[in-house]
């Protein structure tokens, strides 16, 4: 059982909160739902303690019911022993409200956008060997988001397909918070953080996107490829297919940078680990985030 947190405030300490998140898979524990809310499986009147095992995750609808007494504790208890995201090994599917004839996505201070010009409209700002990590559809007036992360083995964590938010269950910690949505893969150290801004825009200020031994950093201020020490900043693409194009692509596409040929990592990372320090100390907005 968790460390009982005695006292007279509701507010949930933050390691309860996550011990909690990663318990439950980072979504409600009845249907998965990655919006949800804290609750205690004993009313907080009565037990007024935050103790990781006594908390859940609920969806609002499930909250409410449980509240109103439709949902029984039993219900909710025999939910949280098996839950739902830990059964299916993913999260529910969860829609992002993206619409409109025009898309803008900045990374790392470097923006891509685009106007839908007909069907097919598309958008790669950032691929890798014939995989686009971030890509955008533009479709009789929908504004299509598409984005995976990979982990150094390439197994994905985290998908979005065509505004359907996925996610694997086997990161750290997943946080969806308002429009913010936060994925760290060890305490302190952020996979990847995505502001959505619907209808049309989505912001990248930090993150990690690794795919086949390819490592590209993303800070506030610039997009950093570690491989080769490639440093982005204040780029900006706009109707164009592709952006930041890395590797063999079998079907050729532009971009404002093509990098066909770059070393791969492969083992030891003291150095690249040691770059991607001395760029966050003299990035002065990340020194202020950090401190």
């Amino acid at each position: 059982m968790g460390n009982a947190k005695e006292c007279n405030s509701r507010n949930i300490p933050l390691p309860v909160q996550r011990e909690v998140r990663q318990r439950c898979g980072f979504g409600c524990v009845i249907c998965g739902m990655p919006l949800y809310e804290y609750e205690h499986m004993e009313e907080w009147s009565q037990v007024q303690r935050h103790v990781a095992d006594e908390i859940t995750l609920l969806c609002d609808q499930h909250h409410r019911e449980k509240t109103g007494g439709l949902l029984p504790k039993e219900v909710a208890r025999e939910a949280n022993n098996n839950p739902y995201n830990l059964k299916e090994g993913v999260s529910k599917p969860y829609n992002l409200y993206f619409s409109g004839r025009e898309a803008c996505v900045e990374i790392g201070g470097n923006s891509f956008t685009c106007e839908d010009q007909g069907y097919g409209t598309a958008m790669a700002p950032i691929s890798v060997d014939g995989t686009p990590l971030v890509g955008l559809i533009l479709a009789d007036g929908h504004f299509l988001l598409n984005l995976i992360i990979f982990d150094e083995f390439n197994a994905p964590v985290l998908h979005i397909k065509n505004n359907q938010l996925f996610y694997s269950v086997a990161p750290w910690d997943i946080q969806l918070v308002g429009t913010t949505l936060t994925v760290r893969e060890a305490h302190r150290k952020i996979l990847i953080e995505i502001d959505f801004h619907p209808p049309g825009k989505v912001v990248i200020n930090r993150g990690r996107f690794l795919r086949n031994g390819v490592e590209i950093l993303v800070r506030p201020r610039n997009i950093l490829i570690t491989n080769n020490a490639t440093f982005l900043s204040e780029c900006h693409a706009h109707n164009c297919y592709g952006g930041l194009i890395i590797g063999h692509h079998q079907q050729p596409i532009g971009g404002f940078m093509r990098l066909d040929s770059i070393p791969r990592y492969l083992g030891d990372r003291k150095e690249v680990l040691r770059f991607e320090k001395e760029c966050m100390d003299k990035d002065p907005v990340i020194h202020q985030t950090r401190n």
